[in-house]
């Protein structure tokens, strides 16, 4: 396929952005952020938003227009309210995708599936960041780092992710278990785990410079 033709596929449906910067837009302003957030969970209409993130209706829907363009929300429903069309408006998700559905679409479909999925985790992490709320959590875990293996050690650690992602659904069914004997409340917690390989060859990240040598493996986090 030529690179016009690949560009084509990678734009959202009636977007001039393409997905990465669809994704790049939505997360890249504090109300687009706080609005994401909201519409992860549940649909909402203009004024609602408005009352949520604080915020002027006018500027809101200008926000609301952006993200409708970029295909980052959808309206899920249109409601008459004295005699005007109301609408309502949610995040574009994906549910979970197994590995043999996303290896079955094409690489324009899956770049799709990835981008909302970041939009999705970031727009979560950002605004929790702008909350406070992960300052505030004395049990915050954020880490990263890049690691370099062989075709075996990359299959071993999607493997590890997976067990991860089936451990912490665990953990979830057994907190519902005691908040419905104790009738205690429930805290939402964000779990994201990414995986995939950087768009920087290992041997670019080195240096001639004595101080760097060794330096190919990086982890941080708290």
């Amino acid at each position: 396929m030529s690179t016009k033709g690949t560009e084509h596929c990678r734009r959202t449906l009636g977007s001039q952005r393409t997905i990465e910067e669809a994704v790049s837009y939505a997360i890249g302003h504090r109300i687009r952020i706080e609005m994401l957030a909201i519409l992860n969970e549940e649909s909402r209409g203009a004024d609602e938003l408005a009352r949520m993130v604080r915020q002027p209706l006018n500027k809101v829907v200008y926000h609301i227009n952006e993200l409708l363009d970029s295909g980052s929300i959808e309206i899920v429903k249109t409601e008459k309210v004295r005699n005007l069309d109301r609408n309502l408006y949610r995040a574009v998700t994906h549910s979970h995708v197994s590995h043999e559905e996303i290896a079955a679409k094409t690489d324009a479909e899956k770049q799709q599936v990835y981008g909302r999925i970041l939009q999705a985790s970031m727009a979560e992490a950002l605004a929790s960041l702008w909350a406070g709320k992960i300052a505030g959590d004395p049990c915050a875990s954020l880490t990263w780092g890049w690691f370099e293996v062989d075709a075996q050690g990359r299959i071993e650690i999607a493997a590890e992710q997976a067990a991860h992602r089936q451990r912490i659904r665990d953990i979830e069914a057994r907190s519902s278990l005691r908040r419905g004997q104790a009738d205690d409340h429930a805290t939402s917690v964000v779990v994201a785990s990414l995986g995939f390989q950087r768009s920087r060859a290992p041997g670019d990240c080195h240096s001639n410079s004595s101080s760097l040598k060794g330096r190919n493996h990086r982890e941080t986090g708290v």
